[in-house]
């Protein structure tokens, strides 16, 4: 019988230099590694790889793919991506790095008790799914990697009184540009958003057609949707100017709205329809979305 090996925990940047067979890093709290330096793995990456730090990366001339959950995704040039500390990453096998970008290695205790770290937590896009990348323009690759560069000068420069401040400035310039590129590709990818509107609306009208579920979360709806919760709510907030629990309460009302004008249910069984536990939470819902309890609502069209 085939075991399932846990996944690889890498809680250091030497310890992702040995793992990665590269001489120890310039500094024991950050680095910037070139993929062009990687050789081919002999390790199975299969597994899964929980990486302890932040890591920002753009890639480059990918010839393999990444799995993530139960899907795969092609890497081509102009792509980054951002992973947060504790994330469970997959590769599909050994020998296929990107031939050219660079990684960004960040440990928690560089950026402690800055107003980066509170930032970089902060962020939803590293928590977005690895087909949720930034793809980038050329334009946006000139700039992301000149600040790269920036970044990589620092790191091999001698440590002095100013280097942890310069790169901490460098890597909120790039989150800054991070989020405008992202801002851009929201506009940009109209077609695959719209489609993603079409499908979130049928997950709606899915689960109002059956009465006694519970109510809908974030997390339930990402998940039928394919993508991440966050990318999820930054995608609305850009086309709708509502988050995705807003979006959810939103429908939620508007169903409770068309129930309540053409059905004669009390509100105590809309409330369970619509997956509410108690009465009281979704009177306390109503009023604060309309300014009027499901009642005083209903006398309104009687």
């Amino acid at each position: 019988m085939k075991t399932t090996q846990p996944p690889i925990h890498i809680n250091s940047v030497s310890e992702m230099h040995r793992y990665l067979n590269l001489p120890g890093p310039e500094h024991p709290l950050i680095s910037m590694i070139s993929f062009k330096d990687l050789e081919p793995e002999t390790t199975d990456w299969g597994r899964g790889m929980v990486i302890n730090m932040y890591i920002i990366a753009i890639k480059k001339e990918f010839l393999g793919k990444i799995r993530y959950g139960q899907g795969y995704y092609d890497f081509d040039e102009g792509m980054m991506s951002f992973i947060a500390p504790g994330q469970l990453c997959y590769q599909s096998g050994p020998g296929e790095n990107p031939r050219g970008g660079q990684m960004l290695l960040i440990h928690p205790e560089f950026i402690q008790n800055s107003t980066l770290a509170k930032t970089m937590k902060n962020e939803a896009f590293f928590s977005y799914a690895v087909n949720e990348a930034l793809y980038l323009s050329q334009k946006e690759e000139t700039t992301i990697e000149g600040i790269m560069t920036n970044i990589a000068q620092e790191y091999h420069s001698a440590i002095d009184s100013f280097s942890q401040d310069l790169i901490l400035s460098y890597i909120e310039l790039l989150l800054n540009y991070s989020n405008r590129f992202y801002a851009r590709q929201f506009m940009t990818r109209k077609a695959a958003h719209n489609d993603l509107l079409i499908k979130l609306e049928q997950v709606f009208d899915s689960h109002f057609e059956n009465t006694g579920n519970k109510l809908p979360t974030v997390r339930d709806i990402a998940e039928k949707l394919n993508v991440s919760p966050g990318y999820l709510s930054d995608m609305l907030r850009t086309y709708t100017g509502q988050s995705a629990q807003q979006h959810i309460h939103n429908k939620l009302i508007d169903k409770a709205k068309e129930i309540l004008t053409t059905t004669p249910l009390s509100v105590s069984e809309i409330a369970y329809q619509l997956g509410f536990e108690y009465p009281q939470s979704f009177n306390k819902l109503f009023k604060s979305k309309t300014n009027v309890s499901p009642l005083e609502y209903r006398k309104q069209f009687n």
